[in-house]
């Protein structure tokens, strides 16, 4: 049965391709969503809802040119799904405090303070003693530079999935999960129909946002996009109160207080193809991390432990615009761990891509085969 042709066919229900399915429909595109999963829940519905702080003003590259846009993009996407779905999303800007225990560490902090100012970014260097009394529920005494960022904020990426999903069966896109993707039929340099755990699917043009997953589906394709999956493993805590308020940043690793109760500490980097398993090791090495610097976390119960995978790429950009030698076929993944972050961005840019405007943000340096 071949079903009715859509101006867009998503591959990919995580929240770069919901995001991207809301941002088109409401641009007036007939659109669908399939997922060989159940929808938005792999890396984002995983990860900690962290959203850096950036600006779109100063921004030179396009990269930081994309961080900018999302960050500003953020709190209206947060106000137009709780409006359209009365889903609250949990978005706050509650500022992040960024510690660093090491000389290396430091010096490296300290040169991205740097950096994040002359990017038109609000980040105090401060000492041992101003952090603890901007969050006295963490040991600052080992730290040898620290750094605040008031503008860091945060969401529930659960719920936020889930208003994404509401908002886009209201604008009228179909999503179709528990749908596989297999191969694509090429015609002139053309994509011309899919091939799919429930038949064959057609539109007028596709796009891969399946994450991790986007790499094995387009090497099936003969299409080698260099995506590899990085397990990140994660703990949450449930507390009496909160025992902290912004979000804590010390390297790679992060505390993310949620206003009731709840903790989330994380995470791991570990390139073990696409097993989520948690491990002991790690699951301990965390405790241990979160609880030295939260000493009030010693008393808090672990609720959940769980691992997801991030879609990274070789050089920690995203692949972002058309696939090479096909008119109609496009990609929007390999954000590693941003892409929660990025989603509201990556959607507006590539939505004008496939609907035929100039992106606002020049897409070359997230091209496929740079």
């Amino acid at each position: 049965m071949i079903a009715a042709m859509h101006d867009v066919l998503i591959i990919g229900g995580g929240v770069i391709g919901l995001s991207l399915a809301w941002d088109l429909a409401r641009h007036g595109s007939s659109v669908q969503v399939i997922d060989q999963g159940p929808l938005g829940r792999e890396a984002s519905w995983a990860g900690a809802g962290i959203l850096p702080a950036a600006t779109f003003s100063k921004a030179l590259h396009p990269l930081e040119q994309l961080r900018g846009l999302a960050s500003e993009q953020h709190g209206t996407w947060a106000a137009e799904l709780r409006a359209m779905t009365d889903i609250d999303t949990g978005y706050q800007r509650c500022g992040g405090l960024h510690l660093a225990p090491s000389p290396g560490e430091a010096a490296a902090l300290l040169a991205w303070a740097d950096l994040m100012r002359e990017e038109g970014v609000e980040a105090q260097v401060i000492d041992r003693e101003r952090a603890a009394t901007i969050e006295p529920g963490v040991v600052t005494s080992k730290a040898l530079a620290s750094c605040f960022l008031p503008d860091e904020a945060q969401l529930r990426n659960p719920r936020y999935l889930q208003a994404l999903e509401k908002a886009c069966r209201l604008a009228g896109v179909e999503l179709t999960p528990q749908t596989g993707a297999t191969e694509w039929t090429v015609v002139n340099g053309a994509v011309t129909g899919l091939s799919t755990s429930a038949g064959q699917l057609r539109a007028r043009r596709y796009c891969v946002t399946a994450g991790s997953w986007s790499g094995q589906f387009l090497q099936r394709q003969g299409i080698n996009l260099g995506i590899m999956p990085i397990r990140g493993q994660m703990i949450l805590f449930r507390c009496q109160q909160p025992p902290i308020q912004r979000i804590i940043n010390v390297g790679s690793r992060y505390l993310v207080p949620r206003q009731d109760g709840y903790l989330l500490a994380g995470s791991t980097e570990e390139e073990v193809g696409f097993d989520k398993r948690t491990t002991d090791e790690a699951i301990a090495d965390l405790i241990g991390f979160a609880r030295d610097i939260v000493p009030a976390l010693a008393s808090a119960s672990i609720e959940q432990t769980w691992a997801g995978l991030r879609p990274g790429s070789f050089d920690s950009l995203p692949y972002l615009g058309r696939l090479p030698g096909l008119a109609n076929a496009f990609v929007a993944a390999g954000h590693f761990r941003n892409g929660l972050f990025l989603s509201p961005a990556t959607a507006i840019v590539m939505s004008q891509l496939l609907r035929d405007e100039q992106p606002q943000i020049d897409l070359a340096p997230f091209r496929v085969g740079r």
